[in-house]
C-alpha cells in the first residue's frame, strides 16, 4: 500500500456514502413520495391496521438504523476535527500544547481549563479598554488563590 492509499473498512465508506446522500434534497423527496404513496394506498386497504403497520414499522427500522450511521458519522468527523485543531495549535507559535488532547480530560478538569479561559478573556477585555494589547497566553493550572500563572511565551 502506497503513502497516499488509505486501507478503510466497508463500514465507514458506506456510512458516509449513505449519510451524504440521506441529507440531500433527492432523499427528502423520496421520503415524502413514499409517504404520499403510503396514503394513497389507504382507502384500497379500508385504513386497516396492517397498512398502518406498514408506515410505522418501516420509519421505525429506518430511524433505528440511521441513529448509529449518524453517530458513526458523526463520531468520525469529530475526531478528524480534533485532529486538524490540534494541529494547528501545535503549528501556532506561542499556542501550548498541553491542551493539544482537552477533549480527553474529565468534566472538572474542563471546567478548571474553562474558568482559566475566561478569565484570561476578562483580562483581555479590560487590556483593551485600556487600550492595551490584548495579547497573552494561558495558563495551564491555577496559581495558588486560583489566580492565573504568568506564563512565559
Amino acid at each position: 500500500m502506497s503513502a497516499g492509499e488509505h486501507r478503510t473498512s466497508w463500514f465507514p465508506a458506506f456510512a458516509r456514502r449513505l449519510s451524504s446522500w440521506s441529507g440531500r434534497p433527492a432523499a427528502f423527496l423520496l421520503a415524502i413520495a413514499l409517504v404520499l404513496g403510503w396514503a394513497v394506498t389507504g382507502p384500497l386497504f379500508d385504513y386497516s391496521e396492517s397498512w398502518q403497520l406498514v408506515i410505522n414499522t418501516s420509519t421505525t427500522i429506518i430511524t433505528f438504523l440511521m441513529v448509529f450511521l449518524i453517530q458513526h458519522t458523526q463520531n468520525r468527523d469529530t475526531e478528524a476535527m480534533q485532529i486538524k485543531l490540534d494541529e494547528l495549535i501545535r503549528a501556532t507559535n506561542g499556542a501550548h500544547n498541553a491542551i493539544l488532547d482537552l477533549e480527553e480530560l474529565d468534566e472538572e478538569e474542563l471546567r478548571v481549563q474553562h474558568k482559566l479561559y475566561t478569565k484570561l478573556a476578562a483580562r483581555a477585555r479590560e487590556q483593551l479598554e485600556k487600550g492595551d494589547s490584548d495579547m497573552d497566553c494561558p495558563a495551564i493550572a491555577p496559581a495558588a488563590g486560583g489566580e492565573l500563572k504568568k506564563c512565559v511565551a
